[in-house]
C-alpha cells in the first residue's frame, strides 16, 4: 500500500485547483493577516542584497532561502508580481547560482546540505510552474534536472538520504532528509521533470522499513525510535496522494494525534515544534473545514503569542529566519496559492 502511495504521490500532474479563488476569498482572522504581513516585511527586511537568507553564524542560506521564498509564494507573490515579487525573484536568482554542475543545489561544506537541496527542489518547481518566461523556463529545467540527478546519487543503497550525499558520507541515512528528498522529488515531478522510477522504488522500502507497530516512523532504519515530527511528514506526502482512509494511514494519524495534536502533553517535549507543524498543519488542511479548523484555531494561537514585535519568531538556536519562515507558511496554508499544499 505504502509503495503504491508514495509513487502515486510522485507521478500526479500539476494542476491549478478550482478552489484557488475560493480559498483566497475566505474571511481570515484580522490577527492572522496582520502577523503574516509582519512576518513576511520581516522576512523581506532580513533578505541580503545577494538574495540570500541565514541562519545564525551564516549557516543554512540555501535551506533559509527555499523556506522563506516559499513563504512568500503562499502569500500570492511571484517573480514578476505581488508584494514580494522582488524578494522572490532574487532568491530564485540565488539558488539557481548556487546550482552546481554535479546538480547539487548548494554548498558541499555545509554539513546538512541535503535539507537546503530538497527544499531548494520544491520552491523551485513552484516557481517553474508559474514561469512564463520561455529562456528562463529553460534555466529553471537545466538547474531541477540536475538537481533530481544529484538526489539519486546521494541515495544511500538502503534506499534513504542522509545530511550529505551517500557519497560523501556512505551508509548513513536517517527519516526526516529522506521525506524532505520525497517531497522534493514530487514537486518537481509534478512540474514535468523526470524522476527515475528506482530511486523512488528504493525510498518507499526504506520508508517501509522505518515504520514502527504503532505506527510512527523511526529517526533511521537503524532504529531510534518513532519520531513525531517525521511521522507528521510521512501523512502528509501521503495525503498528497489522496490516500486518506488506509490501515496504514489510520495508524499514523492515530500516532500523530496521540503525540502532536494541540492540547497533548507529550507535544511540548519531542522538539522540532515547528518542522513538526509545518506537515502536520498540511494533513488537517486536508482533513476538511471542520478538522482544519479546530486545529488552526489552537495553533494560530500559539503561534500568534509568540511573535515578535519585529514581526519574528525567536525561538530557535538557529536564528528567526527559520521559525518565521515556517510559521508563516503554516499560517497562510489556506490561501489555497501552492498545488502542493492543495486538499
Amino acid at each position: 500500500m505504502l509503495r503504491t502511495i508514495i509513487f502515486t504521490l510522485l507521478t500526479l500532474s500539476v494542476c491549478l485547483p478550482a478552489n484557488i479563488a475560493t480559498a483566497a476569498k475566505r474571511k481570515k482572522d484580522p490577527r492572522v493577516v496582520q502577523a503574516v504581513n509582519r512576518a513576511l516585511d520581516y522576512l523581506a527586511r532580513e533578505q541580503r542584497r545577494q538574495g540570500y537568507w541565514e541562519a545564525n553564524g551564516g549557516q543554512y542560506r540555501v535551506a533559509m532561502t527555499a523556506l522563506a521564498g516559499n513563504a512568500m509564494l503562499c502569500e500570492g507573490s511571484t517573480t514578476t508580481r505581488g508584494r514580494y515579487a522582488k524578494s522572490v525573484r532574487l532568491a530564485v536568482d540565488y539558488l539557481m547560482e548556487m546550482s552546481r554542475p554535479n546538480g547539487l543545489i548548494g554548498f558541499k561544506e555545509d554539513y546538512h546540505y541535503t535539507y537546503g537541496h530538497g527544499f531548494s527542489m520544491l520552491f523551485l518547481s513552484q516557481v517553474f510552474g508559474e514561469e512564463e518566461d520561455i529562456e528562463r523556463r529553460e534555466e529553471l529545467k537545466k538547474v531541477l534536472t540536475r538537481a533530481v540527478a544529484f538526489s539519486a546519487q546521494a541515495q544511500t543503497s538502503r534506499g534513504g538520504w542522509g545530511y550529505v550525499s551517500a557519497k560523501d558520507q556512505p551508509n548513513f541515512d536517517e527519516g526526516s532528509t529522506c521525506i524532505t528528498q520525497v517531497q522534493g522529488l514530487r514537486a518537481c515531478r509534478n512540474a514535468g521533470i523526470a524522476v527515475p522510477s528506482e530511486v523512488i522504488e528504493k525510498a518507499i522500502k526504506y520508508i517501509e522499513e522505518c515504520m514502527t507497530p504503532d505506527g510512527g516512523i523511526q529517526y533511521s532504519i537503524r532504529g531510534g525510535g518513532a519520531r513525531p515530527p517525521i511521522t507528521a511528514a510521512a501523512v502528509a506526502a501521503m495525503f498528497n496522494a489522496g490516500e486518506y482512509e488506509s490501515k496504514t494511514v489510520e495508524k499514523m494519524m492515530k500516532y500523530c494525534e496521540r503525540n502532536i495534536d494541540p492540547g497533548k502533553t507529550t507535544s511540548q517535549f519531542f522538539g522540532h515544534w515547528h518542522y513538526t507543524h509545518y506537515y502536520y498543519a498540511q494533513v488537517k488542511y486536508r482533513l476538511g473545514d471542520e478538522a482544519w479548523n479546530k486545529y488552526f484555531d489552537e495553533v494560530s494561537k500559539e503561534i500568534l503569542r509568540k511573535q515578535s514585535a519585529s514581526g519574528a519568531w525567536k525561538e530557535t538556536h538557529i536564528g528567526d529566519v527559520y521559525p518565521t519562515a515556517m510559521n508563516a507558511t503554516i499560517l497562510q496554508l489556506d490561501n489555497g496559492y501552492l498545488p502542493i499544499y492543495q486538499r
